[in-house]
């Protein structure tokens, strides 16, 4: 007869029914040599298996013969995001939606030559020995620091001869930036190419050996940082929208949270990534780089937004001017009837 702790399974049993699922754990059963076995005693315990990211073995493919890289392809789709999310904000905004256009013409073609320099200058020992070599960004090699700066730079001046405010066009492309900084990681993802430090947790990036930095030739599985940044920005372009749409923020103020919080996250990555670069006091110059661009946008963020007294105006574009008001004419006040 069953022994158990629970007296409905008991009963259950002399009815011939089969125990309930719900009963005491110390329901026992006959089957074994002593007579008697523990419940579920046979049934495999539930395992976690361990896992990892696989890695592309190749970053192109090819369509009618001709090579396509997924960098550059990852590259296209972050700025189709970008200005995609920006023509809807400044349209909302009430400002010319073509002039997002004419920015990015200019700003992401002065975008890309402005990363690929800073990588040049930066990283100048992985650039391909080879006349095109430094132009070879579908190999990768696009510093992010460079391409932002000289494409807002360039951006700014479109938005400055069109006649528009160039602080609320910087809010506007804010969150559309760090949405394409996102998208953009994966091409590191096709290109096997800047991860971490070894890890085994679960979601572990396998990368190919021949991919490894020389420093850690022995391990198999990475820090997955493209896809930490990834989510760390879209978490970011979320945090923006909201802040824009729910506070009253003098522009360019959420230009300036934008760099404040890519930079802040950006330190920590520095941390975990095993790429070469220069060092400074045991830190990466990315790491120096954005503890220096968190502290003067941090800076200027509270500055601008709660403590300078004038508010910030802006304008969508060019207003016409008032026509000029000739001499009043006197009147004297005794004739007024």
């Amino acid at each position: 007869m069953p022994v158990s702790a629970d007296t409905g399974a008991t009963e259950d049993a002399a009815r011939g029914r089969p125990a309930r699922p719900g009963g005491s754990v110390l329901h026992c059963e006959r089957g074994s040599q002593a007579g008697f076995r523990p419940y579920r005693q046979n049934v495999p315990p539930v395992t976690f298996l361990l896992a990892s990211i696989p890695s592309p073995h190749t970053g192109v493919f090819h369509i009618f013969g001709r090579p396509i890289h997924l960098y550059g392809l990852m590259l296209l789709l972050a700025i189709v995001a970008a200005i995609w999310l920006t023509w809807v904000r400044w349209k909302r905004l009430g400002g010319d939606p073509d002039l997002v256009l004419r920015v990015a013409v200019w700003g992401v073609a002065a975008g890309i030559v402005g990363a690929r320099a800073y990588h040049d200058i930066t990283s100048w020992s992985e650039v391909p020995n080879h006349w095109w070599g430094p132009f070879a960004v579908w190999q990768g090699g696009l510093g992010v620091w460079g391409g932002i700066f000289l494409g807002c730079v360039v951006g700014a001046w479109i938005v400055h001869r069109a006649g528009a405010s160039v602080s609320l066009f910087a809010d506007a492309v804010a969150p559309g930036l760090l949405l394409a900084q996102g998208i953009g990681r994966w091409g590191n993802y096709f290109n096997q190419e800047l991860y971490g430090k070894p890890t085994s947790l679960p979601w572990g990036l396998k990368i190919d050996f021949e991919h490894r930095v020389p420093k850690y030739l022995g391990n198999t599985t990475f820090h997955p940082t493209f896809l930490y940044e990834f989510i760390y920005d879209l978490v970011g372009v979320g945090i923006l929208l909201w802040v824009g749409s729910r506070f009253r923020i003098r522009p360019p103020g959420l230009f300036a949270l934008y760099v404040s919080y890519y930079t802040f996250g950006r330190f920590f990555e520095e941390l975990l990534r095993v790429d070469p670069s220069g060092h400074f006091l045991g830190l990466r110059t990315n790491a120096w780089v954005s503890i220096v661009l968190f502290v003067l946008s941090t800076g200027f963020f509270i500055w601008w937004q709660f403590i300078r007294d004038e508010g910030a105006k802006g304008s969508v574009g060019r207003r016409r001017e008032a026509p000029p008001k000739g001499p009043a004419m006197a009147v004297p006040k005794g004739r007024v009837r």
